[in-house]
């Protein structure tokens, strides 16, 4: 079978598009034929050396598809299932071997398509937004890149819970898509200072709470818009790591709070990975939450994905389709 592998860290030239041994599965696994898999910032991080792994290494933490083969003792699906998943390495590939208590199966209605776009960013915007700070009416939060995967769906789900949103982005086009995903107020970043709008459009109140995918870039500045005792969730670094952080500076500026939150830690047993994937899955099939498939690239093609990705020329979900 096909899969795409990177044998070195660097830029998006290190992913090698070649034949593997096409997996079988062990006990407790189910291997599923991929429909398709979701491009993720993690991979960027995986494949650029921030994150560590043994190589070689097949990329991609998500993906959704038809369970071929089970192996002994799997209870949780049988072949045939509609399945997705996220948090196990090798997505990138025609088939995964995959822990069985890690696969949703979809209900009806919902295609894998859907499937492989919602895990891995639709549960980060869920236990963000419902878990991290649970939002609540009379809250007004920050999204930053609220025009991203995850950004559209937070918006979506802050609105759903009451909360009054604000999202920066970085051109008009992506303030449109903020703005119709549910965001009060839009910043450009690129021509305004977040900080400064932020405590305009609070009155100098300042927010409950920021989510904040960025990090070195906006994350002393994240800190800055903050209401006393309110949290920052710095749950990415797609601008770099923000480095040595003296913990001091959050009770000079109001006893604030800061987490590194990981979905891995919010869907660590099935329970919950479960519970939180059939709510998404609800809102999904009732309409109540839309989901922004913007580009599908061939699964050979996913260097030009982590480009555009890298480039900032997406918006919503990227899929690879083997």
């Amino acid at each position: 079978m096909k899969a795409v592998r990177v044998h070195s860290p660097g830029g998006p030239e290190a992913l090698r598009y070649e034949d593997v041994a096409e997996p079988t599965p062990g006990a407790g696994q189910a291997v599923v034929k991929v429909d398709a898999a979701g491009l993720n910032y993690i991979d960027v991080y995986f494949r650029s050396g921030l994150y560590k792994a043994q190589l070689p290494l097949t990329l991609g933490m998500e993906a959704s598809g038809t369970v071929s083969a089970v192996g002994a003792d799997v209870r949780e699906v049988k072949v045939g299932d509609k399945v997705a998943y996220t948090g196990v390495p090798g997505a990138y590939a025609e088939y995964a071997a995959v822990p069985a208590d890690r696969l949703f199966v979809l209900p009806s209605g919902l295609t894998t398509r859907q499937g492989a776009a919602m895990m891995l960013q639709g549960m980060t915007a869920h236990y963000l937004a419902t878990s991290t700070y649970p939002l609540k009416v009379g809250d007004t939060c920050l999204v930053h890149a609220a025009a991203g995967g995850v950004g559209l769906l937070l918006c979506q789900i802050a609105k759903m819970r009451g909360a009054k949103v604000v999202g920066t982005v970085s051109t008009e086009e992506k303030a449109k898509l903020a703005r119709e995903a549910g965001a009060d107020e839009t910043i450009l970043y690129t021509k305004q200072d977040f900080e400064a709008e932020v405590k305009r459009i609070t009155a100098g109140k300042g927010l409950q709470v920021v989510y904040d995918s960025v990090g070195k870039d906006t994350f002393e500045k994240s800190l800055n818009c903050l209401a006393p005792r309110g949290l920052v969730a710095l749950y990415g670094q797609s601008s770099g790591p923000i480095g040595p952080f003296d913990p001091q500076a959050l009770n000079a500026k109001g006893s604030l709070f800061l987490t590194r939150p990981s979905l891995f830690h919010y869907i660590a047993t099935r329970e919950e990975l479960v519970s939180r994937a059939t709510e998404l899955a609800g809102w999904i099939r009732d309409g109540k939450l839309r989901m922004r498939v913007e580009f599908e690239f061939p699964l050979k093609d996913a260097a030009e994905a982590h480009r555009a990705l890298e480039g900032r020329k997406t918006t919503g979900k990227v899929l690879l389709v083997p």
